[in-house]
C-alpha cells in the first residue's frame, strides 16, 4: 500500500486497526479455518487471544487475516532471512596462471592452491601463458592442463575444455561439491574442533590433583583424634561428679 502520496510502497502487512474492510476470511492461531467473519468480530477474537490480527493475503476477496503474535513473527522471519543470506552460495571463479615449462616445485605449489579452491566449492580458471617461441608449441600447454585435471579429478572436473585465447590457453575446472555443501562441511569441522578443544579443557579441570589424597588422609586423622578426645572427656566426667558429692 502507499504510505504517503508520492512515497514508496510499504512491504509491511496491515495489522489490527489498520485493516479497513467490512469482513475478513479468518485463520486461527493454529492455522485452522474460522471462516468469513466481520472485522469487528475478528478484532474481538484477537483481543481475547491476546494476539494480533494480521492481513496475510490482501488481494483476496475478502482479505485473509490470521491471528498471531506479530512481533514474534517478524523476529522469526528476520532470523530466517539472515540464515538464508548466510548460507547463500556465491559463485566464485579463482584463477591460477602457469607457464608451459613450469618447474616441478612450482607446479606442486600451484596444484595445492587449485586443490584448496576446489575443496571450498569454487571454480578455477587455469591459464597457460605462452611467451616468444612457446606460442608455436600449444601442445605443451594442452598436456599440462590435462595433467593438472587428472591430478585433481577427485575434487573437480573439466567444465570448459582447453582453448586458445590469444597468447594464452584457458581451461575451467568445476568442483564436484556445491558451494553450500563445502560451507556446511567447513562449519561442521570448525564446530568439531571447538568441541574437541572444550573437551580437553574440561578433562584437565576435572583431573584430581596429587595433593587430594594427602588432604583427605589428613582430614581423616584429624577426625579420629577429635573423637578420641571426646571419649576421654566423657569417661572423666562421672569421676569428677562423685568427688563433688563426697
Amino acid at each position: 500500500m502507499w504510505c504517503y502520496r508520492g512515497g514508496s510502497i510499504s512491504t509491511e502487512p496491515r495489522i489490527n486497526d489498520r485493516i479497513r474492510v467490512p469482513e475478513v476470511r479468518l485463520v486461527g492461531p493454529s492455522g485452522e479455518q474460522v471462516g468469513i467473519v466481520p472485522l469487528a468480530k475478528a478484532l474481538e477474537l484477537a483481543q481475547e487471544y491476546d494476539l494480533d490480527l494480521v492481513e496475510v493475503a490482501a488481494s483476496a476477496r475478502p482479505p485473509v487475516c490470521k491471528l498471531m503474535d506479530y512481533g514474534k513473527f517478524k523476529y522469526e522471519s528476520a532470523m530466517k532471512a539472515r540464515e538464508a543470506r548466510k548460507n547463500q552460495a556465491h559463485t566464485v571463479i579463482k584463477e591460477m596462471k602457469l607457464r608451459p615449462k613450469i618447474d616441478p616445485h612450482d607446479y606442486d605449489t600451484k596444484k595445492g592452491h587449485v586443490v584448496r579452491f576446489l575443496k571450498q566449492g569454487d571454480k578455477v580458471k587455469i591459464t597457460i601463458m605462452f611467451r616468444g617461441r612457446e606460442q608455436s608449441r600449444p601442445e605443451l600447454g594442452y598436456r599440462l592442463l590435462q595433467r593438472l585435471a587428472s591430478d585433481v579429478e577427485d575434487l573437480g572436473f573439466i567444465e570448459s575444455n582447453p582453448k586458445q585465447d590469444g597468447r594464452n590457453m584457458i581451461m575451467v575446472l568445476g568442483p564436484h561439491k556445491k558451494k553450500t555443501e563445502a560451507m556446511a562441511e567447513a562449519r561442521e569441522a570448525q564446530a568439531a574442533r571447538k568441541a574437541e578443544r572444550q573437551g580437553v579443557a574440561l578433562t584437565d579441570d576435572e583431573a584430581p590433583s596429587e595433593e587430594a589424597p594427602l588432604e583427605a588422609e589428613a582430614d581423616a586423622d584429624e577426625a579420629v583424634a577429635s573423637a578420641e578426645v571426646t571419649e576421654a572427656a566423657a569417661e572423666e566426667a562421672p569421676a569428677e561428679e562423685s568427688k563433688t558429692e563426697a
